[in-house]
C-alpha cells in the first residue's frame, strides 16, 4: 500500500514513444539489457520504489527478499502493459499513474529505489534526484541504470545539437543530462559507478552507459 495521496502528476501521453518501445524493447532485452536489469536489481529485499517502469519489463528480475515493489508510470498505454506485467511478477508490484519528481510514499519509507534508463526524460531531473533521497531510508540504496553526458567535447556538442529534436521523438529522452552529478548534489553518494563498455560504429547519442549504486547522505 502506499503513504500518501496518488502523485498529482498528471498522465504523459505519448502514442508514439510506446509504439516504439513495445517493438524496440523485446529486441534490446535479448541483446544484453536483460542482464543489465538483473543486475541492477540483484540482492534487493524489502519495499522497493521503481520510477519510469514502462511495459515492467524489470518485474520478472526482482529476486524473492523483495516484499513489495511499487511502480510508477506517467505514459498510460505503457502503464497498462506494466500492470499486466505485475499479475506474472514473482513479486508483489503494485503500478501507479505517476512521474519521478512526486513520488505517492511517505519520507523515508523504502529499503531501495531503481531508475533504469529513466532519468533521461523526467521533466525535473533535480527535482526527481531529490524525491529518490526523500523516500530511501537512510541506510538504503539507488540502483541506477542510465545514459549519461558523452565524455569528450565533441561528443557533448553532438548531443547538445540533437537535444533541440530527440526529446521530441524519444519520449521525452535528453542525450546530455549529467545524471551522476545531479545525484549527487540530491544527496546520493555513488559508491560503485560502472562506465558500461557500450560499443557502437556510428556514434549514438545515447551514448555513454553508467551503472551503480548510491547511498543516502544523512
Amino acid at each position: 500500500m502506499t503513504d500518501l495521496a496518488p502523485s498529482p502528476c498528471h498522465d504523459r501521453p505519448d502514442a508514439w514513444f510506446a509504439w516504439i518501445w513495445q517493438r524496440l524493447g523485446p529486441r534490446l532485452e535479448h541483446r544484453g539489457l536483460a542482464a543489465h536489469r538483473a543486475w541492477t536489481v540483484a540482492g534487493l529485499h524489502g519495499r522497493v520504489i521503481e520510477v519510469g517502469c514502462g511495459d515492467g519489463l524489470m518485474f520478472a528480475h526482482y529476486p524473492p527478499a523483495v516484499d513489495e515493489v511499487v511502480a510508477v508510470e506517467p505514459e498510460p498505454r505503457l502503464r497498462a502493459l506494466a500492470e499486466q506485467a505485475a499479475r506474472r511478477a514473482p513479486v508483489p508490484v503494485t503500478v501507479l499513474p505517476g512521474c519521478a519528481e512526486s513520488l505517492p510514499l511517505a519520507d523515508a519509507s523504502c529499503d531501495a529505489a531503481v531508475a533504469m534508463l529513466v532519468l533521461c526524460s523526467v521533466a525535473e531531473p533535480r527535482t526527481a534526484a531529490r524525491e529518490l533521497r526523500r523516500v530511501l531510508r537512510d541506510d538504503g540504496e539507488l540502483r541506477f541504470h542510465e545514459h549519461v553526458r558523452a565524455a569528450t567535447p565533441l561528443g557533448q556538442r553532438l548531443q547538445r545539437s540533437l537535444d533541440v529534436v530527440w526529446p521530441h521523438i524519444g519520449g521525452g529522452c535528453h542525450t546530455a543530462r549529467p545524471t551522476v552529478t545531479t545525484l549527487a548534489e540530491a544527496g546520493l553518494t555513488p559508491w560503485l559507478l560502472e562506465r558500461l563498455p557500450v560499443s557502437s560504429r556510428v556514434p549514438a547519442p545515447t551514448l555513454p552507459w553508467v551503472r551503480g549504486v548510491a547511498a543516502p547522505r544523512a
